[in-house]
């Protein structure tokens, strides 16, 4: 019997965590351009020197709702927008303003369609374990929504983009996380992106177009009867929401990035503003569904992992050493969170001074360059470490043979001439 009333408890406990109930909304305002339900989205950069918002301002001035940066692809990104998301969504919702939250995605550096779904699983994961620390979804908040803007793979390094996603794998990663992220949580995940990425960056495709949409187009005004995302000189952008009229079927837009932050109790001058696509009935619609995770669901704490060096490329002098390193789960698939980096051990006879650069391929795997290394045998470890938590660290022996190269004939550089300053929310509309 008292073993029965722990599980009882225990479930009562997770029912509560996964869905618990902050104060209650105020009535929708619909106080945005010609009536619509307002918006606004934020992020880390709307807290200079770790300034708060005001969101009792926030919805004094008409705001309805704000989707909030809460994961991002890159671990650095990762870590400052949990810093904020938990704080925020509480602020808001005591002020009566409905949340929801946004990923940052970046694709992988893969060939083939199973990398390509390995990744966004993982990335999906990522989300997953982040509703689960913010204790579920409740009555006040609106699904998560996936960030894809940027399809580069690669970067040079001069820091232009060497390589891109296609269209079709592009397309592919973006399916299988959103199906991925509906199927654990039970809301219907949104998908943000400007008309521009949409038409060159994905295909066209039905299961793609059944997510709502939340497009990104500024200098249109919203208050205007004849206003409409996704048009350009000449016709409209075709994606997978574009419809036979030259519109788009949009949810939620993102009409300026140029609003009047002071306005809204955000520190700072500008802020992106949003407009809902709907009636309040279709709003609230997007508030429902609930999640009740599976224990595998459950972010871990210190799971163990392994750590794998899949090659090594040690030359000369005057190249970088390369190593390729893989980490995974216990159960192969990849991590999800930490970084990789080289340290040197005490068999040599001096420490080194390098340049590391880490970049990241696809969920669970770097490449790591050193550069700087002078001739000679240099032995150290790759160390995998994970701030969060979540994945046990783990490290491996590494050695690089290094051989001297000719010196690089100096090369002039030439200053490149000033631009003027422009600005970019000129031709925006503020609020």
């Amino acid at each position: 019997m008292r073993k029965f009333l722990t599980i009882l408890l225990s479930l009562s406990f997770l029912s509560f965590a996964f869905h618990a109930s902050p104060a209650r909304a105020a009535e929708l305002v619909e106080a945005g351009p010609a009536g619509k339900i307002h918006g606004a989205d934020i992020s880390r950069w709307q807290h200079p020197n770790d300034k708060p918002i005001n969101f009792k301002k926030m919805r004094a001035a008409g705001i309805d709702f704000v989707m909030i940066k809460a994961s991002d692809t890159r671990e650095y990104s990762d870590r400052l927008a949990l810093k904020y998301v938990k704080a925020d969504r509480i602020g808001a919702q005591e002020a009566g303003i409905h949340t929801g939250f946004y990923h940052y995605a970046l694709l992988p550096n893969v060939t083939t369609n199973a990398a390509v779904e390995r990744d966004a699983r993982a990335q999906a994961q990522k989300v997953i374990w982040r509703v689960e620390a913010l204790g579920g979804f409740n009555d006040l908040d609106l699904p998560y929504a996936l960030d894809l803007e940027n399809n580069c793979v690669k970067v040079s390094s001069s820091g232009s983009c060497s390589k891109y996603a296609t269209r079709a794998q592009a397309t592919l990663w973006s399916k299988t996380f959103l199906a991925t992220l509906k199927d654990k949580t039970g809301r219907t995940p949104l998908i943000y992106s400007s008309p521009h990425f949409l038409e060159n960056a994905l295909n066209r495709d039905k299961e793609l177009s059944q997510y709502p949409l939340w497009i990104a187009q500024y200098t249109i005004d919203p208050a205007k009867p004849e206003a409409r995302p996704n048009v350009k000189p000449g016709g409209c952008y075709v994606h997978s929401w574009t419809t036979a009229q030259c519109s788009a079927n949009w949810t939620m837009w993102q009409y300026t990035s140029c609003g009047i932050a002071p306005k809204y109790g955000v520190p700072g001058n500008r802020l992106d503003l949003n407009v809902f696509g709907g009636t309040s009935e279709k709003f609230e619609s997007l508030l429902t569904g609930s999640w009740s995770p599976d224990p595998a669901d459950l972010m871990p704490v210190g799971e163990s992992s392994t750590i794998t060096i899949s090659s090594v490329k040690a030359t000369t002098t005057n190249k970088s050493a390369v190593i390729a390193i893989e980490v995974t789960r216990p159960d192969s698939s990849p991590v999800v969170t930490g970084s990789v980096k080289l340290y040197f051990t005490s068999a040599n006879a001096t420490k080194p001074t390098v340049v590391q650069k880490v970049e990241r391929e696809t969920s669970g795997s770097w490449t790591l360059s050193i550069s700087g290394l002078p001739a000679g045998t240099w032995f150290g470890s790759v160390a995998y470490k994970d701030p969060s938590g979540t994945h046990a660290d783990a490290k491996t022996l590494v050695d690089l043979t290094i051989t001297q190269g000719e010196a690089p004939a100096p090369t002039p550089t030439k200053k490149a001439p000033s631009k003027p300053a422009t600005d970019s929310c000129r031709n925006q509309i503020k609020n």
